[in-house]
């Protein structure tokens, strides 16, 4: 399974809420390994980006959210190390582990954001569903194969307007990213990918299974 795509690995879900308000008190405990890999996530998301945590994907991942869309390590670099240029802050408020599977850890999070233009902080609650590189999941240093950040009961459907922006939102951010860290990753724009699936909708008949979180 690791040989396949970023793309190979998405894992699609309708919820039946829009809630992902988390409940630490509920989490579920992880291995140290599997810890360690959280904390590298939330560390991104909170404008903490290093080479290291970066590496926490591999080269074909996938990176899959309202806006974004990047389907190597070197666009997704581009993404994480842009943070911290648009955003004065970002503050992980809490999380909450629901699921902790052989290939798979999903959990909702809340995240408050900063903005530098305008002096506002908007507070997004998440579903992060982690799929993880079947080659590492045994390992003491996890990697993440695909990335999805859901903010409504909605999957993606991959199509129309919409996708088209965060795909060239992500084609386009690191070109202009003028970072020793993000071109350590350019090796990898030639991993190996996919055509992006299609589904028609986010809904059931989108192949979206109906979830509860």
């Amino acid at each position: 399974m690791s040989s396949k795509p970023g793309e190979q690995h998405e894992v699609r879900q309708t919820a039946t809420s829009e809630d992902y308000t988390p409940d630490p008190s509920k989490s579920l405990k992880l291995s140290p390994a599997r810890q360690a890999l959280i904390d590298d996530i939330i560390a991104l998301y909170s404008c903490e980006p290093t080479i290291r945590r970066v590496e926490r994907y591999t080269p074909d991942c996938v990176y899959d959210d309202q806006f974004v869309y990047a389907n190597d390590r070197y666009k997704m670099a581009g993404q994480w190390f842009a943070l911290p240029k648009l955003f004065n802050a970002s503050k992980n408020e809490r999380y909450e582990i629901i699921k902790d599977e052989k290939n798979l850890i999903q959990f909702k999070n809340e995240q408050s954001w900063t903005f530098k233009v305008i002096p506002k902080t908007a507070t997004i609650n998440a579903l992060v569903s982690l799929s993880l590189d079947p080659d590492t999941v045994d390992s003491d240093f996890i990697q993440v194969k695909y990335h999805k950040d859901q903010a409504n009961d909605k999957d993606y459907s991959h199509e129309g307007l919409g996708f088209s922006f965060k795909k060239w939102q992500a084609d386009t951010v690191m070109k202009h990213m003028d970072s020793e860290e993000v071109a350590y990753f350019e090796k990898d724009k030639g991993a190996a990918k996919e055509p992006v699936k299609t589904y028609g909708s986010g809904a059931e008949d989108g192949n979206a299974p109906k979830q509860t979180f």
